[in-house]
């Protein structure tokens, strides 16, 4: 039976619920132990594969853990703890390209990640991951053909690049961004990435466009950025997105 494990963030914190929902399931939750504290994940049986879900905002605080802080050691750790077939990172993104408007979810190709934290987990011994090709092929082509049939075109080809926020970018940042090779921009798939790839799971990514990329809305440059909204819209494409797990997970 196929397994999944799912980190996803803005706009999804029901995201859970609602794969249960769309294929009648039943769920459980439990903690996760690790070194770098426990991490709340959903389990869900849907007959056709298993899916462990973990909402990488998770806080025991009562208020959703900001994205520079976020510990994505452990949330990474509790993915594999699943010992799935696949991690699928599910991620808001600010797009820069006309085909990537707000409302639709592309499939990441590769990851510009420029900033200065380290993500590892050897901190005692010098392990150098492979990245040159960063995202499962199949699980990417599965992603892209259901995402055709939904929204009529996918931006299958999308290089995402990591900001650290929790501030969104400015026009000139996005500006250099795309100069660099950047279709899209987020703040924890970096992270993700590099994680993922010390774990030799094969991994995938659903950027999902929640809106416009500082300066690059159309007729309107100097519209400003919401996060209430970023997160509605976010929150918009839960139904495409548990289209592409019951076919991740049906294709095994």
């Amino acid at each position: 039976m196929a397994r999944i494990a799912v980190l996803c963030g803005t706009g999804m914190s029901a995201f859970a619920a609602y794969l249960s929902s769309a294929t009648r399931s039943k769920s459980s939750t439990l903690r996760v132990d690790s070194e770098w504290g426990q991490i709340p994940v959903t389990l869900i049986d849907t007959g056709d594969g298993e899916v462990m879900i973990i909402d990488r905002h998770h806080s025991d605080l009562g208020s959703r853990t900001p994205p520079h802080r976020i510990e994505h050691r452990a949330n990474v750790h509790a993915a594999t703890s699943f010992q799935p077939d696949l991690i699928l990172s599910i991620n808001s993104v600010g797009s820069m390209r006309e085909d990537l408007p707000p409302g639709t979810i592309g499939v990441a190709t590769d990851v510009l990640d420029l900033s200065d934290k380290p993500w590892t987990f050897h901190d005692n011994h010098a392990t150098h991951a492979d990245r040159t090709s960063c995202f499962d092929s199949w699980a990417s082509e599965v992603c892209v053909q259901v995402l055709s049939s939904v929204q009529g075109q996918v931006a299958d080809d999308l290089v995402v690049a990591q900001c650290v926020g929790p501030q969104f970018e400015t026009p000139s940042e996005i500006d250099a961004l795309e100069r660099l090779g950047a279709d899209v921009v987020g703040m924890t798939l970096g992270p993700e990435s590099r994680l993922v790839a010390e774990t030799n799971i094969p991994h995938a990514a659903l950027p999902c466009s929640s809106n416009w990329a500082a300066g690059r809305t159309p007729g309107s440059p100097e519209a400003e950025i919401d996060h209430e909204a970023v997160d509605e819209m976010a929150a918009s494409m839960r139904e495409s997105l548990v289209e592409c797990v019951k076919a991740l997970l049906s294709s095994r």
